[in-house]
């Protein structure tokens, strides 16, 4: 087996036996194995930013906040990117994760597609391999509708005159009518029907994706006489569509959306958010708005970083995909009290999600279609700006306006206010929170103290029904509790110390040259594993994560497999691959231009890597020597007979004559 042929199902049985694995498990290993053989993280991030070459690595802009001066660096030796302005590093897959928003399943799915890697499924079970076949052929079906609608909207005279007018009367030029991929389903009773019929596609799965219905036991349009909308995940593929009626019918409804399947579930679906999500990233900001057409205009003028929710009440899954791109929300509904109510729906499920949300309301009985229609999209801009409510407190002062002076009704504003804010929980929000309850103590006119109280105790009766409900689950369960997942200590703790760094150092030259040559027939992983006993881990190592990364790398290498740097970055596991990104750090390295000043060759680690293996493991040693001697020391102090005194001189002899011949080793003094 070669280094690079890894097999990445045992990274997935080993670190995630406690996860329920969705999608991934059905690409083979050797579809896996092939994209990564082809990866060229040059090629791949070159081609969303201009590269140039500097020494060994790349330099460019970041495309991840604004800069003037390129510290945005890629390293082809080592696979991975930097940027020394803002912080994000990683490999390939996770560019495209963070760039392009895609999941981990999606980019391996992208890359496959770009190198012309045919994705092998492995095997499945009967049901699995039946949902999978569905979604794939949903896909399949609604692709093909969505070509279909939008040549029938630019290619037919019906389309034109009826569908295309329509759209350009409401402002829309060709150019964003292409873009959203929007198309006309003609007035005839089964045009579309017929095609797909015709075409080979399945009925039933026709009527699955709400495009075709049957009735008097014919097959006929669903959405006839309606403009379309496509709805997209966030990799460009359609989930299903919206279709808005045209003509005048009090019987019908004006909109009709896919019914739920396999594929389209509308709790998870923001509109739009394929194509805002790189303008929300580099925004900061999300807005928020009802309706296909409000997007679609605001996309048109000019501002991009827009979704819509479909008027619906916002969603955990909803909620969370915006938390993807950014913690600062903008929901921007009409100002009539149906929008307003429309607008307040959801908010506390935001706060769990540690969301900024901030309310704008339209004023004149418009929408932000006609809105931004009327006056301009720098005057929208400066009017979303400037308007922006604070969500709880404008929430506060609506439920105030509505209780008057009724004592009953404001006593039920104060709790409600409460519960809100106390949805407020964690702890890196605690200030937002003191914060709130001054404000909102003020508005209501009562104790701040109180309010805090309050506030308290609907945290408090939370915890308690969570607490509740953990002990019954674990109650009616008899396996362990999952696993925690793997988790990067946060960026204060990147700081770490001298020891730390000597920590590193050892895993990274495990990771680096574990498979290298040492003697008698071993490899560096050989020897390191002579050296160090897994079980002892603890005793050299302060951080926990490197600990596991040893682990992880032991446990493999037993299996038979070989690990390398690259299937350590390239891990499912995202947190892993950060912290092995950040082990492999690679900004110190030698000059291109260093080398041609010089004649002869200049040793690099990989000329060195054995002493470097022999230094980084002499350090851990030496360190732990010096640990015991210190507990030895403290001992010493707390001995009171004679004959533990002796003994306690004797080890500490014993110790410091380990630690001279350590050093020697060395060639230098560690400690003094």
């Amino acid at each position: 087996m070669q280094n690079d042929d890894f097999q990445l199902l045992s990274h997935i049985r080993y670190f995630c036996r406690n996860k329920i694995l969705t999608l991934y498990h059905l690409i083979s290993q050797t579809t896996i194995q092939q994209i990564l053989s082809r990866i060229d993280i040059i090629e791949i991030v070159g081609s969303f930013i201009k590269l140039k070459k500097r020494g060994t690595n790349y330099l460019g802009l970041c495309p991840f906040h604004n800069e003037k001066s390129p510290s945005f660096t890629v390293s082809p030796a080592k696979e991975i990117y930097k940027c020394f302005g803002c912080g994000r590093s990683g490999n390939t897959i996770g560019f495209l994760m963070e760039h392009e928003k895609y999941s981990y399943v999606e980019a391996l799915r992208w890359l496959a597609q770009k190198y012309n890697v045919e994705i092998e499924e492995t095997e499945v079970t009967p049901e699995q391999k039946l949902q999978q076949l569905s979604a794939d052929s949903l896909y399949i079906i609604n692709s093909f509708g969505q070509k279909f609608f939008t040549d029938y909207l630019f290619n037919t005279e019906e389309g034109q005159d009826i569908g295309l007018s329509y759209l350009k009367e409401r402002g829309f030029r060709e150019e964003i009518i292409r873009k959203f991929q929007i198309g006309y389903n003609p007035e005839a009773r089964d045009t579309f029907a017929r095609a797909a019929i015709d075409a080979q596609y399945n009925l039933e799965l026709l009527q699955k994706t709400g495009l075709v219905a049957v009735r008097d036991e014919r097959p006929v349009d669903n959405y006839r006489g309606r403009i379309i909308f496509p709805v997209h995940n966030q990799s460009g593929k359609v989930l299903g569509f919206g279709a808005r009626i045209l003509k005048k019918n009090d019987r019908a409804p004006k909109y009709i959306n896919t019914p739920e399947n396999e594929i389209y579930v509308k709790s998870k679906i923001l509109y739009g958010s394929y194509f805002a999500r790189m303008a929300i990233d580099k925004a900061d900001e999300c807005l928020l708005v009802e309706g296909y057409t409000d997007v679609v205009s605001l996309h048109q003028a000019g501002i991009e970083n827009v979704v819509a929710s479909g008027g619906t009440s916002l969603t955990p899954d909803q909620l969370r995909l915006v938390k993807k791109y950014t913690n600062n929300l903008t929901i921007i509904y009409d100002g009539d009290s149906a929008g307003i109510k429309a607008a307040l729906r959801g908010l506390d499920l935001a706060l769990e999600e540690s969301l900024n949300v901030k309310l704008v309301l339209i004023p004149d009985k418009e929408d932000p279609d006609s809105y931004v229609n009327k006056v301009g999209p720098a005057a929208f801009t400066e009017f979303i700006a400037a308007n922006k409510k604070d969500f709880i407190l404008f929430q506060l002062g609506v439920m105030l306006e509505d209780a008057g002076t009724d004592t009953t009704k404001k006593s039920a504003v104060v709790n409600q206010v409460a519960e809100t804010i106390s949805k407020i929980n964690k702890a890196e929000d605690f200030t937002k929170q003191q914060d709130y309850i001054r404000q909102s103590a003020a508005l209501l006119k009562i104790e701040e103290t109180g309010l805090h109280a309050l506030v308290n105790k609907y945290i408090r009766e939370k915890i308690t029904k969570e607490e509740s409900r953990t002990a019954r689950d674990e109650a009616a369960n008899s396996f362990q509790p999952p696993a925690q997942p793997f988790e990067v200590e946060d960026e204060v703790a990147s700081l770490f110390n001298k020891d730390e760094q000597h920590e590193r150092a050892m895993v990274r030259s495990l990771i680096e040259f574990g498979l290298k040559p040492w003697e008698n027939d071993q490899r560096v992983a050989d020897h390191v594993f002579e050296e160090i006993e897994i079980n002892q881990l603890e005793e050299l190592f302060d951080n926990k994560h490197l600990i596991d990364l040893v682990k992880i790398f032991k446990t493999w290498y037993d299996e038979g497999l070989e690990p390398t740097q690259k299937n350590f970055l390239y891990h499912e596991d995202l947190a892993l691959s950060k912290l092995v990104n950040d082990v492999m750090d690679y900004t110190h390295e030698i000059s291109h231009n260093w080398k041609e000043f010089f004649e002869g060759k200049i040793l690099t680690r990989e000329d060195l890597y054995k002493e470097e293996v022999f230094s980084t493991l002499n350090y851990l040693k030496l360190r732990k020597i010096k640990r015991m001697m210190d507990e030895n020391q403290r001992d010493l102090e707390k001995a009171t007979s004679s004959e533990e005194q002796l003994v306690l001189l004797q080890t500490h002899q014993h110790l410091k004559q380990v630690e001279i011949d350590l050093t020697k080793k060395l060639g230098t003094v560690i400690f003094k």
